[in-house]
């Protein structure tokens, strides 16, 4: 008993110095920061500071003028078919420095807008992308497939780049790296002392089109490479490095490794002027692993290749389980990957793309995951909190089951796995996110006309 009364006898001579010592402070118009966060009367009989005592008392050389931020809602990442910024404001458009020079580009048609679309198996094999690249390249110029890794494991499959190589490349990778080399931002990085692979750009180009051929690779004392047979010396002294192999109207490209050949990326078909849309497609990823990217890196990468605007499409993979419905984790483990790309790469835009509807078989029939709804809000919600970009692309299929009506169609549009769209499908994602694109760049330009 006479611990207790000790201690409520120093709770109560504690409480009693501290209000006097707030009374003191507010009576004689004292004021030490430790001490206000304590201040037992502050809140009670603060000093208005609207008031016209409060005002008097501002510095007056303050003339920085103040603009309120537009409203936010989080709800705006319901709607289907259109890129939001959260702005209650609908005639509000996002993703200004991309449409900034997208105008540019459309006014002077000059300048190279650089797109980086990250993603795993639906966008495999160049879907989507594909579609995308086509319209922005015919509307706005541009030709060229964009990155192509040295090897792939859909190069039979895709249809923008044809691809052969000798079977010895090494492939460290988001999956399999040794940790001996930094990985591109594709997730890959190959070496060989003597292996070959040819490409070939077969993407609808003009067949006097000029095209860039640029080697992407990392630094090397006395580095070489055979181009097309031929022996070439190269400069690669820096962490990251674009070298032009080739500047003509033939659309392949052979390579050939040497001893001296340092860490290969991968061939960007290009051209001077225009866009370009990079596909950085790895299946069975969720992101996530973009994080194992170090902030220099990404510094360096930026550096020599810009992007305008980068694109994070992902989350089939994380319905991997059909009763899983927390996916706050993700949303917790992706907001620092899309914030290190945001400071690393200052002059892009960023943009989040939901997941696509996927199904399950629940009691003999097929029907959309039971934990989609929450995902997409967790992706939503990782934009929001990360005042990026965001593309409802579950919405945009039609909600719910959408995948299994894409799959019950005629000719069908998803396939049997209820996962990934098919060719049909896949375009008409690529349509759907072209003409939201060109919607934000209407309300641009009809701002500039205001």
């Amino acid at each position: 008993m006479k611990e207790e009364r000790r201690v409520v006898g120093f709770i109560a001579w504690s409480t009693g110095l501290l209000f006097v010592a707030s009374l003191l402070t507010l009576t004689f118009g004292l004021s030490w920061t430790p001490f206000d966060r304590i201040n037992l009367l502050s809140d009670v009989m603060r000093r208005d500071s609207l008031s016209a005592e409060g005002i008097a008392k501002k510095d007056r050389s303050d003339s920085v003028r103040i603009t309120e931020a537009p409203t936010r809602s989080f709800d705006r990442y319901l709607t289907p078919g259109r890129i939001i910024g959260f702005s209650s404001d609908s005639t509000r458009y996002t993703l200004s420095n991309f449409l900034s020079k997208l105008h540019q580009l459309n006014t002077t048609k000059k300048g190279k807008i650089r797109i980086a679309y990250f993603g795993d198996s639906m966008i495999e094999g160049d879907l989507i992308t594909q579609t995308l690249r086509e319209l922005l390249q015919k509307r706005f110029g541009g030709a060229g497939v964009g990155y192509v890794p040295i090897t792939s494991i859909v190069a039979g499959f895709r249809q923008t780049a044809r691809a052969d190589y000798s079977r010895g490349w090494t492939d460290n990778n988001f999956k399999s790296n040794s940790g001996l080399q930094p990985l591109f931002i594709s997730g890959h990085a190959f070496s060989s002392q003597s292996d070959w692979a040819r490409y070939t750009n077969a993407t609808r180009v003009d067949s006097n089109q000029i095209l860039e051929k640029v080697l992407l690779c990392g630094p090397a004392d006395q580095a070489s490479l055979f181009v097309n047979d031929e022996l070439q010396d190269l400069t690669a002294t820096r962490s990251f490095n674009r070298i032009v192999l080739r500047t003509d109207a033939d659309r392949t490209l052979k390579i050939g490794a040497t001893a001296t050949t340092p860490v290969l990326y991968g061939i960007s078909f290009e051209t001077s002027d225009g866009i370009l849309v990079d596909n950085f497609s790895f299946r069975g990823i969720t992101g996530i692993e973009l994080a194992k990217l170090s902030a220099n890196w990404l510094r360096s990468i930026q550096e020599q290749q810009p992007y305008d605007l980068i694109v994070f499409q992902y989350g089939v993979n994380l319905l991997f389980r059909p009763m899983d419905k927390d996916f706050k984790w993700y949303g917790r483990a992706m907001q620092p990957v899309i914030e290190r790309f945001k400071q690393q790469f200052p002059t892009a835009d960023v943009l989040v793309v939901s997941t696509a509807d996927r199904a399950f078989r629940y009691q003999g029939t097929y029907a959309s995951a039971m934990g989609i709804d929450s995902l997409v809000r967790v992706q939503a919600k990782t934009a929001f909190d990360a005042r990026v970009a965001f593309y409802n692309q579950f919405a945009t299929m039609g909600v719910t089951n959408s995948i299994v009506d894409w799959a019950k169609r005629n000719p069908p549009w998803a396939g049997r796995d209820h996962v990934h769209p098919n060719a049909r499908g896949a375009a008409w994602l690529g349509e759907t996110l072209y003409a939201a694109l060109l919607h934000e760049y209407a309300l641009y330009q009809s701002t500039l006309n205001k």
